[in-house]
């Protein structure tokens, strides 16, 4: 559910009727108290060496994976879905705005800064590195957007390095 200026909306009515544009008051995960991640989760999880959280929307896409998850004993990194202070698609940097908080990859470790070991973040943003590094998270620099197979390649490699020298 998005708490709105327009009241409680629907997550779909919020992103697919409205396109998104009540302003975000906040969010409420409905039945997240009783949830239990599925048995093939949890066992994904134990096999992993390490969890990694993708380019996505913080708020609406990871938050209600994690409150479900609770507690994660592999090292966790994370990809920041924010560039230069904009995500490349949907709400997330809005959804920062407008809950008071720059939109940034310092915004996007901050956000994840009780269970990450490792942050990603792009070039264009190395200048938040030492802040990250304040939040007493290992960081990686390199070229985040992925527009191409190749792209996503590089990344992915670029990641699983990271992973390795932690």
């Amino acid at each position: 559910m998005v708490d709105s200026d327009e009241g409680e909306l629907a997550f779909q009515e919020y992103f697919v009727h409205r396109l998104c544009a009540p302003k975000v008051k906040g969010f409420r995960f409905d039945g997240v108290e009783v949830a239990e991640p599925t048995v093939g989760a949890k066992e994904a999880i134990e096999a992993a060496d390490a969890v990694v959280i993708c380019p996505s929307n913080p708020w609406v896409s990871v938050d209600p994976i994690l409150q479900i998850i609770k507690k994660i004993n592999k090292p966790v990194i994370a990809v920041s879905p924010i560039i230069g202070g904009k995500t490349v698609k949907g709400p997330a940097a809005k959804m920062y705005s407008e809950l008071g908080i720059e939109p940034s990859a310092l915004a996007v470790a901050k956000h994840y800064r009780n269970i990450l070991t490792g942050f990603v973040l792009d070039n264009v943003d190395l200048s938040m590195e030492k802040d990250v590094k304040k939040l007493n998270v290992k960081t990686h620099v390199t070229d985040t957007l992925m527009n191409n197979l190749t792209d996503r390649t590089r990344l992915a490699e670029d990641v699983l390095h990271f992973i390795g020298s932690l």
